[in-house]
C-alpha cells in the first residue's frame, strides 16, 4: 500500500523524500517495483480464479468443502483451509436452504373455528358438510397455491 502511494506521487515528490516520510527503505520500494506480487500473492489470485470458475459452474450453490473437492479432481494441488480463506475472500459461500420471504412465520392462526364434525365423516345429505383444504408447491416460478373443497357425502 505504501509502495503503491510512493508510485502514484513520483512526478510530484523524490522517492527519499517520501521514503523517509512513510518510515520505508527506497531498496524495498525498486524492488517492488520490479516485481509488485509475490509468488504466493500471484498463486493466491490464479487459485482464486479457479474458485470461482467452479462456484459458477456448480450454480454459485457449493461450499468451500465441495469446492476444495473440484480443485483436486482438477489436479490442483490446494490446502482446504486456503480454499476456505480464499473462497472467504473472494465472497464465496454456499447457498443453504431457501431464502424466506420477510414476514411472521409459525404466529397463531387469528381466528380459531370450533370443530363442529367432531370426525364424524358419514354424511346423509349431499351439500350439508364440506372440507377444505389449502397447500402451496415450490415450483421454479415462485409457488403455486393448490385449494380443494371436497363434499363430504
Amino acid at each position: 500500500m505504501r509502495y503503491a502511494f510512493v508510485a502514484e506521487h513520483r512526478p510530484l515528490f523524490s522517492v527519499r523524500a517520501m521514503c523517509r516520510c512513510l518510515r520505508i527503505q527506497p531498496s524495498g520500494f525498486y524492488a517492488w517495483l520490479k516485481n509488485p506480487l509475490s509468488k504466493r500473492a500471484k498463486e493466491d489470485t490464479r487459485q482464486t480464479d479457479l474458485i470461482r470458475k467452479a462456484w459458477k459452474e456448480s450454480g454459485k450453490v457449493y461450499g468451500y468443502r465441495k469446492l476444495h473437492d473440484d480443485l483436486l479432481d482438477q489436479g490442483e494441488a490446494v490446502c482446504l483451509n486456503r480454499v476456505a480463506r480464499l473462497a472467504s475472500l473472494a465472497g464465496i459461500k454456499a447457498q443453504i436452504g431457501y431464502k424466506r420471504r420477510p414476514g411472521s412465520y409459525g404466529s397463531k392462526p387469528s381466528l380459531v373455528v370450533d370443530n363442529t364434525l367432531a370426525r364424524q365423516f358419514d354424511v346423509d345429505t349431499p351439500d350439508r358438510i364440506w372440507v377444505t383444504d389449502i397447500t402451496y408447491i415450490r415450483t421454479l416460478e415462485g409457488f403455486a397455491y393448490l385449494a380443494v373443497v371436497i363434499d363430504l357425502y
